[in-house]
């Protein structure tokens, strides 16, 4: 089939470095630099529940990572979530999986972390021009990944190793001359929160900062050995993210109270100029800008190949287009498709909705992804599996309950706003049957 032979022609020229600062570049971006603001917030001002959600979420991902592991290795494949999903439960739901990442996920994340990178240019432009830079990095990115994959995946390494030096000096110099007065685990909540609720919303904010370490699997048929360079990518990447993210958070807390960085857009930025004044807060910043251009590189260059994996279905209207490689053997078409949603979206100008839209759509899928670990084991112990989720079946299971819990808890615990995201995220996936149901008449 002629779609089959363009996919198929993807290059594995792929190899650890570039699946491991896949997994980082994704996840290390704007949430430990902007999210302080929304987990205070929530808190009502106080540090500890706040901080104790840093832990629980890094639990629940390098639990996930752990049983993600497995699928994705058994199924090394282009596409990654869909793939499995089609592979486990059939190609409805695996047509469902990617099309919520193509028309949610994906552009949800990309333009979040455009509007960030434009709210960081901000300190230095002037908030006049945000929504118009976000579209313009949005468009840049998809350009240097029309160069292809080598090329995306070297931005990739790039920009992971340049994204930890403002992790690393707001770490160092966090600790050594922040006063350390500030609480870092009491009070736990503010008076009259329910902590249960509250602990629903941190971590929907919280995985947001987490969000990518799947990201991996997008590229795992580019990848020269995928049965050795996926699991250590995406566990030891999350391990490593998850060590990163406590620390900073309470090198934040030696230098600024829980009670004011609730109140700060730019956290990390005003931590940065409460260390090393005016301007070495402008370099920081810069930094930033680069660890969120990085992240969103990522997002791209594997969203593009979701895009890519249902064009070759002929699941999506011109799928003959974006299945197409260009000279530099990448889907040019399914890049631009994936950055033109995300531009739209980017309009919108709001980090916080654009982060909790893509949590939400996302975990949905994740956690099905879990239970399909122990669906395939029961139905198919047969295969050779040259991963095993350790501890088997309880870390799946410490995986699929955080998944429940952040589920139900949109529906039906944090509100309206919560609610209408979350009923609007699952209506516009349900969207998508429409087209599954006509391109499966037209083959």
């Amino acid at each position: 089939m002629k779609q089959e032979r363009h996919l198929g022609t993807m290059k594995k020229n792929l190899g650890l470095a570039t699946a491991t600062s896949t997994v980082v570049g994704c996840v290390i971006g704007s949430g430990v630099f902007f999210k302080p603001q929304a987990i205070f917030t929530a808190t009502g001002g106080t540090p500890g529940l706040g901080i104790l959600a840093w832990l629980i979420a890094g639990m629940i991902s390098i639990a996930g990572a752990l049983t993600f592991s497995e699928v994705a290795i058994l199924i090394p494949e282009t596409g990654g979530i869909p793939t499995y999903i089609t592979r486990i439960y059939g190609p409805k739901l695996g047509f469902l999986a990617g099309w919520s990442q193509m028309v949610l996920f994906y552009p949800a994340m990309v333009s979040a972390l455009a509007v960030a990178f434009a709210q960081q240019a901000a300190l230095f432009i002037g908030e006049t021009f945000t929504v118009p830079l976000a579209i313009l990095v949005i468009f840049f990115i998809v350009f240097l990944n029309t160069l292809g994959s080598k090329i995306g995946g070297s931005i990739q390494i790039i920009f992971t190793v340049c994204k930890m030096i403002p992790l690393i000096l707001l770490i160092v110099f966090g600790f050594w001359k922040g006063t350390g007065n500030y609480p870092v685990f009491s009070p736990m909540i503010g008076e009259g929160l329910n902590p249960v609720v509250v602990l629903g919303q941190l971590l929907v904010a919280v995985l947001f900062a987490f969000e990518g370490w799947t990201a991996v699997g997008a590229i795992a048929g580019e990848l020269k050995k995928p049965e050795r360079d996926l699991p250590v990518a995406i566990i030891g990447g999350v391990s490593i993210i998850t060590a990163v993210y406590c620390i900073v958070n309470v090198a934040y807390l030696q230098v600024l109270p829980a009670s004011e960085l609730a109140s700060l857009s730019a956290p990390a930025s005003a931590v940065a100029i409460a260390l090393f004044g005016e301007v070495g807060g402008r370099i920081v910043s810069v930094g930033i800008m680069i660890s969120v251009f990085g992240a969103c590189n990522g997002f791209i260059f594997s969203g593009s190949r979701v895009t890519c994996f249902l064009a070759d279905k002929g699941s999506l209207p011109g799928s003959e287009a974006l299945v197409r490689l260009n000279k530099s053997q990448v889907p040019p078409n399914s890049i631009f498709l994936v950055g033109t949603i995300a531009a739209v979206l980017s309009l919108t100008g709001q980090f916080n909705l654009l982060t909790d839209l893509a949590v939400f759509s996302s975990w949905t899928f994740y956690t099905l992804t879990f239970i399909g670990v122990i669906k395939y084991r029961i139905e198919r112990p047969d295969l050779r599996r040259a991963y095993r989720v350790p501890f088997y079946p309880i870390v799946p299971l410490v995986a699929i309950t955080g998944g429940l819990y952040i589920i139900i808890n949109q529906l039906f615990l944090s509100g309206m706003r919560a609610w209408l995201m979350s009923v609007g995220s699952i209506l516009l996936t349900l969207a998508g049957l429409p087209i599954y149901h006509l391109a499966r008449r037209r083959r």
